[in-house]
C-alpha cells in the first residue's frame, strides 16, 4: 500500500484571493517563509499590479509530511497584488541581483475608503511598502511541489 501523490489528485495547487484583513491573514500564514530571488519582483505599474515569483513552504503539508515520515515540500507560486500605486522598500539592495530574500509576512495599514499600505516584512529588517487603492490579491500554486531543499521546516524558536 502506498500514499496517495500529488498527481493522483488528493491535494490540489492553492488558489486563494483576499480582499480583506481576515483573508490577508491566511494568506500571511501559507506565504511565511517563503524565498525569491530579488529579479523575481515585478511592479507593472500602468497595470498597477505588482508580483512576486515566491518559493512558497508548503505549511498546510507540514503536517501530512511529519505524519508519513517523508520531506517537507515547497512549491513556486506567485503573489500578485492589484490596485498598487506606489511600491517602496527598505532594508536590501534592489539591485543585487544575487540577493535571495525571505518573506516573513503580510500586514495591512488601513487608511480611508478602502485604501492603505500593505506591508511584506522580510527577514533581516528588509520590507516591501505597497501603496493601494484597495486590497485585492491572489496567491496561486504554478508548479508541482518539490523537495525542499534543506530538507527542514523553518523554524522560529517558538516551539
Amino acid at each position: 500500500m502506498t500514499d496517495a501523490t500529488f498527481e493522483e489528485g488528493r491535494e490540489v495547487p492553492l488558489n486563494l484571493g483576499a480582499e480583506g484583513e481576515e483573508d490577508l491573514k491566511v494568506i500571511s500564514a501559507l506565504v511565511q517563509d517563503a524565498v525569491f530571488p530579488v529579479t523575481e519582483m515585478s511592479w507593472q505599474a500602468s497595470k498597477h499590479r505588482f508580483a512576486l515569483l515566491i518559493n512558497r513552504f508548503r505549511w498546510e503539508d507540514r503536517a501530512a509530511a511529519e505524519r508519513r515520515a517523508r520531506a517537507y515540500e515547497r512549491v513556486q507560486s506567485l503573489l500578485v497584488v492589484d490596485n498598487v500605486m506606489r511600491v517602496a522598500s527598505q532594508g536590501f539592495d534592489r539591485s543585487d541581483n544575487e540577493l535571495v530574500l525571505s518573506l516573513l509576512s503580510l500586514s495591512f495599514e488601513p487608511a480611508e475608503d478602502g485604501a492603505g499600505h500593505l506591508v511584506l516584512t522580510l527577514a533581516g529588517d528588509g520590507a516591501i511598502r505597497l501603496s493601494v487603492e484597495a486590497l485585492e490579491m491572489h496567491l496561486r500554486d504554478v508548479t508541482r511541489p518539490y523537495t525542499a531543499p534543506s530538507g527542514k521546516a523553518p523554524d522560529h524558536g517558538d516551539g
